[in-house]
């Protein structure tokens, strides 16, 4: 396998490279290779919903990232879990099928990106969707292979949530996907029958019964080919050989925020300074590779319940952990088919914004880190993230050396703004557990804790525990400024044949969970390089 023949070589069979590959792998005079650099998605975790608790910490199937330290997270390195298997970080995310506001598209629209405002994304939204459940605007596909589902089986603590929200002022929303994301809602998940639906289940596996689809797991990537200003195949590492495939007619590159950038500088391409520094030859000067890098910063709330009806409570109890294994058995449903959040909130912190700034997630389970299990109490958390910062980070390389993970500072609560409504969220999380139908559910506020009061107090708190939501976004972006990585056709600016196509070109990010956008994203690719489009939402 010294030397492979391809028309489109795709690299990461992520979110949209799954997408990606079974598109263009639908003409069968196209011969397509993807390369992904972790192996198969046969561990049992990936596909019970509730296993990205296990998934999230285990390096069989993730990098397992971790970004620098850094002073405004108290001086501490967060840990950026990203998934290395079939299926890429929708094969280990937690579930949650948010596509954001319809102005996070309108604009990228007003930057300068044709074709990317709301009316023009949302058919490639619908292509991809299998939404089960009701559709009243007409807003979700329901023929897509992406099953869409609706959380069912509220418990009364997610139950009281809910009502206490909204007692808080907060209406409550029936479709937070559909004309506006404004409320508190019943979280969409990408489950099928009781089990996880990756983008590697939804696309990537059906089409891999196509003679002219080649997918290569543990395929390390080590640079991108060149002759001259022409991307003409990929050079990566399996089983210990090196190995070169050549793309006739495209490279694509898929890996994500993090790992398309590292690519492109290991390939010569990025800031010349800096590829220099690494003694790497400089074969494209791009200023804006690695950089404009955006994050989700997140605080958790945790409370102690005064019921034992959390997912904390089933765990410790070995016969109630018996009688969850075999429901899901029997029925595929029950606490093992818990997403990252069965009750969402998205609203204002001040009053004249036009549009939601941050997002809260209700969990019925309670830790402090995934690695460590539970918490040894009935306990609970609400969580709560910035949608819009201004704070952008940088990712960098720390060596030539294609194995060595690239330096991630993410740059978190650098702007007053992001402190601020960091600020605002967890004081609005506290007025949503003081009122009563929530009231009566806590027995005492475990996270920050009765203690923490003073603003200045809550801040430190939230530099101390804060952390990421895992949505890294932007370090390609698109553009035509002088920061631009990609055009709106996702080609790269001065290298012909290459695109990307995956989360690193937002030159934004979207208001919530990014996996939907990313499979757009792949959606939308695929028809860009076969020169069709959908026609724009009406």
């Amino acid at each position: 396998m010294d030397t492979l023949e391809a028309d489109y070589v795709i690299v990461g069979a992520g979110s949209a490279g799954c997408v990606l590959a079974a598109r263009l792998s639908e003409d069968p005079n196209c011969r397509v290779v993807v390369l992904e650099a972790g192996g198969p998605d046969r561990n049992i975790w990936i596909h019970i919903p509730i296993g990205y608790g296990k998934t999230i910490v285990n390096p069989a199937v993730n990098w397992m990232y971790q970004t620098e330290p850094e002073a405004g997270v108290n001086n501490r390195s967060v840990f950026w879990p990203r998934g290395k298997v079939l299926g890429g970080s929708s094969s280990i995310n937690g579930l949650l099928y948010v596509r954001g506001q319809a102005e996070d598209y309108d604009h990228w629209r007003q930057l300068g990106n044709t074709g990317w405002s709301y009316d023009d994304v949302l058919p490639y939204f619908k292509r991809s969707e299998g939404r089960v459940g009701s559709d009243p605007d007409g807003l979700h596909g329901h023929d897509g292979a992406l099953t869409v589902t609706d959380f069912t089986d509220p418990n009364p603590l997610a139950q009281a949530y809910v009502e206490a929200a909204q007692l808080a002022g907060i209406p409550f929303n029936p479709d937070y996907n559909g004309r506006y994301q404004d409320g508190v809602c019943w979280y969409q998940t990408t489950i099928r029958n009781g089990r996880r639906c990756s983008a590697a289940r939804a696309f990537l596996h059906p089409a891999m019964k196509r003679k002219n689809l080649r997918v290569i797991t543990n395929a390390q990537a080590e640079r991108v080919l060149l002759a001259g200003r022409r991307a003409v195949g990929v050079a990566f590492r399996h089983k210990g050989e090196s190995v070169t495939v050549r793309a006739a007619r495209e490279v694509i590159l898929c890996g994500g925020a993090i790992n398309s950038p590292q690519l492109l500088m290991l390939s010569g391409i990025g800031p010349a300074a800096h590829l220099a520094d690494c003694g790497i030859e400089v074969a494209h000067d791009l200023p804006g590779v690695g950089q404009n890098l955006q994050d989700h910063f997140n605080i958790r709330m945790v409370y102690k319940a005064t019921q034992p009806l959390t997912i904390n409570d089933i765990m410790m109890s070995p016969r109630r952990m018996a009688m969850m294994g075999l429901q899901y058995l029997l029925t595929r449903s029950g606490p093992l088919t818990a997403s990252a959040g069965q009750v969402g909130i998205f609203t204002r912190t001040r009053p004249e914004l036009a549009t939601p700034d941050v997002q809260f997630h209700f969990i019925g389970f309670s830790a402090d880190r995934p690695a460590e299990g539970l918490h040894k109490f009935s306990g609970f958390t609400q969580h709560v993230c910035q949608l819009r910062p201004e704070s952008r980070g940088t990712i960098t390389l720390k060596s030539s050396d294609p194995l060595a993970a690239p330096a991630i500072h993410a740059n978190y609560l650098a702007t007053e703004l992001d402190r601020a409504t960091m600020l605002a969220g967890l004081q609005l999380g506290r007025r949503i557990a003081e009122q009563a139908p929530m009231a009566a559910m806590i027995e005492s506020e475990y996270l920050p804790g009765a203690h923490v009061q003073s603003d200045a107090d809550m801040m430190n708190y939230i530099r101390e525990y804060g952390a990421t939501v895992y949505h890294p976004v932007g370090t390609a972006k698109m553009g035509q400024d002088r920061m631009a990585v990609v055009d709106d056709q996702l080609r790269l600016h001065g290298i012909g044949s290459l695109r990307v196509a995956d989360a690193s070109v937002m030159p934004t990010l979207v208001s919530g969970n990014t996996n939907a956008a990313c499979i757009m994203i792949g959606e939308k690719c695929a028809d860009l390089i076969r020169g069709q489009t959908l026609a724009r939402a009406a």
